[in-house]
């Protein structure tokens, strides 16, 4: 049975697409089958993951505000079992033209009803707001994964976060659970990200990973290449941390290891 996820976090930089990339591409070595959906304007899952925005036929944008069949709209990425529905600058304008819709923070889970059952997975890569986008992916999920930066101001807007989601799941996804908080960024020898860590487990009582991303330049350096960490450096720590986080994701989600 298929599982949604919507991987939001309204701060920027914390980690959202790369957790999407790189949680993705290691559970798909993994042999799940996994489809990324990237809502967010940037594309940044879209180039992070090698697909030239230059070449796509059909984006999220098409399935939503067109009407073009969402299986039309997959791509292949360089990585068997995962597959990638792209962004496009279009996007930008589909806070607006959504807002003339009838159930207009339903049509991403319209298009996720119709191909989901294709895949063990899919993740959505959601826009750093709560605007219409957001709302369509937490309303079209399963549950939430939320990263959060090791930094100070790291639980800043997340009393936000949650009461849209508390929101959402009054009025339109009764069934909208958080899945996990994903810390990134995290250096150990700092005072600092272990305070952080410590004041995100009180706040999320039972639903941090206990697996941390670390900082990592290869982490940085591999969406310049367009290649997943374990694609482009399995033996980083980067690579080593995101494998791990697959096995903990799959062991707590599915209860198996």
């Amino acid at each position: 049975m298929s599982k949604s996820i919507a991987v939001f976090n309204q701060k920027g930089g914390v980690g959202k697409t790369t957790t999407v990339i790189n949680l993705s591409a290691c559970l798909a070595a993994r042999g799940k089958k996994i489809l990324m959906i990237d809502i967010d304007p940037q594309g940044n899952t879209t180039s992070g993951i090698g697909i030239d925005k230059n070449t796509i036929q059909y984006s999220i944008y098409d399935a939503l505000i067109n009407g073009i069949e969402p299986s039309k709209c997959i791509v292949e990425t360089s990585q068997e079992n995962l597959c990638l529905i792209p962004s496009s600058v279009q996007l930008a304008g589909a806070e607006i033209e959504l807002t003339s819709l009838n159930e207009r923070e339903l049509k991403l889970k319209d298009c996720i009803d119709s191909i989901s059952d294709q895949f063990d997975f899919v993740f959505i890569d959601c826009p750093p707001s709560l605007g219409l986008l957001s709302i369509n992916a937490l309303s079209a999920v399963d549950s939430v994964l939320i990263p959060i930066q090791c930094e100070y101001f790291a639980l800043e807007g997340v009393s936000q976060l949650m009461n849209t989601i508390k929101l959402v799941k009054k009025s339109l996804n009764p069934e909208l659970e958080v899945e996990g908080v994903v810390l990134s960024m995290f250096d150990g020898r700092t005072n600092l990200s272990i305070q952080v860590v410590d004041e995100v487990k009180k706040y999320f009582k039972g639903k941090v990973y206990c697996t941390m991303i670390p900082r990592n330049v290869r982490l940085a350096e591999a969406p310049s290449f367009g290649l997943s960490i374990i694609n482009y450096d399995e033996k980083s720590k980067g690579a080593e941390a995101y494998s791990e986080l697959a096995e903990e994701f799959i062991y707590l989600s599915e209860g198996v290891s």
